[in-house]
């Protein structure tokens, strides 16, 4: 069987960092591994690498609520002689705007099968929105239910997320496919990098987070709970993985609660820096709720992290809840008590950490690969379904 070719678009890529950019990545790779050729379309930024093969950048602009975020500008009059040498087979696109619809135009155009994965629960992010968030909440599902309903495939990372966009009203075939997790790259023989890395003391249990540090992603929950967590524990320390605009406030949190000793904020990490980081940590928690999958979850397990984690959309088919973590409600006492008993029970600890690397397997990349081509296939084979006329 030929390989592929297949044109990826995307609002944001490397060096940005994000559960988005690492699905591309880990997909990209693993279909690369296989025969097949991947061409990603993504903004420009300005520590972009030279002679990226099979990437091209479009010229972009700051986005306004993110210094590291760049919005692309979707025009290129290189981009019609390109696809067309290109002779793509299929157009997957990763988001309803800008390089998203780009994308989809260009299926249209072209004939070409249009897959989307749903990635983000954008009407969750309104609070960046200084007014009218009820009404852009209602708008921005409309703007992603009508981008659904005019792909031939939408890709969702978790079964939850299919019942959400159902709920919005979205017809198209929806199936899952989580990111899958290169396994290999988060087992780390080396466990005490963040010890080193930071000064830690080695007697110290490390309570880790890893995400962008933005509204949405909780991290105060994590700090206020940490308070309570280490007032019983002098010796745990908190490790908050990432970067983003919550910074200061976050850094301020922990300075007025007393603990800024406590927790230490790393920034970004290279993606073999997040796995040592992982590998060196006792307990990962996580309490975003507006995760479509929480890939951080996976690579946490992979390493053999035990997950405390709050139960909300695709975080709630991540972790086995009392196989290899704890899922509790939006509840600081209900979700410090989860840490709490791991910390005071160690053999608990051990054994929920082996079982979440044995879990991790399910969603190992090249398995989760394997089901994306296979509806890479299947939409090829009905290629002579309606085509849309709406972008």
């Amino acid at each position: 069987m030929l390989g592929l070719k297949i044109g990826i678009f995307t609002d944001s890529y490397r060096p940005y960092t994000s559960g988005v950019v690492r699905s591309i990545e880990t997909f990209s790779e693993e279909l690369q591994a296989q025969g097949h050729e991947t061409y990603i379309f993504a903004p420009d930024y300005p520590k972009c690498e030279g002679n990226e093969h099979g990437v091209f950048r479009f010229s972009s602009i700051p986005a306004p609520t993110n210094s590291d975020f760049t919005l692309a500008l979707p025009i290129s009059f290189r981009l019609r002689p390109l696809l067309k040498k290109l002779d793509l087979d299929i157009i997957h696109v990763h988001s309803p705007f800008m390089l998203g619809r780009l994308g989809a135009r260009w299926a249209k155009k072209l004939n070409l099968p249009l897959v989307f994965t749903f990635h983000t629960l954008y009407d969750q992010y309104v609070h960046y929105v200084p007014f009218g968030q009820n009404l852009t909440r209602e708008i921005t599902r409309k703007f992603c239910t009508d981008f659904c309903n005019n792909c031939d495939l939408v890709i969702v990372p978790t079964g939850v997320i299919t019942g959400h966009l159902k709920s919005w009203g979205v017809a198209s075939q929806i199936r899952v496919i989580p990111t899958g997790i290169n396994l290999q790259n988060f087992r780390k023989d080396q466990k005490d990098w963040l010890q080193k890395k930071f000064n830690i003391d080695p007697a110290n249990r490390i309570i880790m987070s890893v995400g962008r540090l933005g509204k949405e992603k909780n991290f105060s929950f994590i700090i206020n709970s940490f308070k309570r967590i280490v007032n019983l524990f002098p010796d745990t320390r908190l490790i908050l993985v990432g970067n983003g605009p919550e910074k200061e406030a976050l850094v301020k949190q922990c300075i007025n609660l007393g603990i800024a000793d406590k927790v230490i904020f790393t920034g970004t990490l290279t993606g073999d820096e997040t796995a040592l980081a992982y590998n060196s940590a006792h307990i990962f928690a996580f309490a975003s709720v507006t995760e479509t999958q929480g890939l951080v979850i996976g690579e946490a397990k992979t390493a053999g992290l035990p997950v405390v984690a709050v139960r909300a959309f695709g975080v709630s088919e991540m972790v086995e809840d009392g196989i290899d973590g704890f899922l509790t409600d939006l509840n600081m006492d209900l979700f410090t008590d989860k840490i709490i008993y791991l910390l005071n029970n160690e053999n608990v600890l051990r054994s929920m950490g082996r079982k979440a690397a044995i879990n991790a397997e399910k969603i190992s990349a090249h398995n989760c690969t394997n089901r994306l081509l296979d509806s890479y296939f299947g939409i090829m084979r009905n290629k002579d379904k309606k085509v849309s006329t709406s972008f």
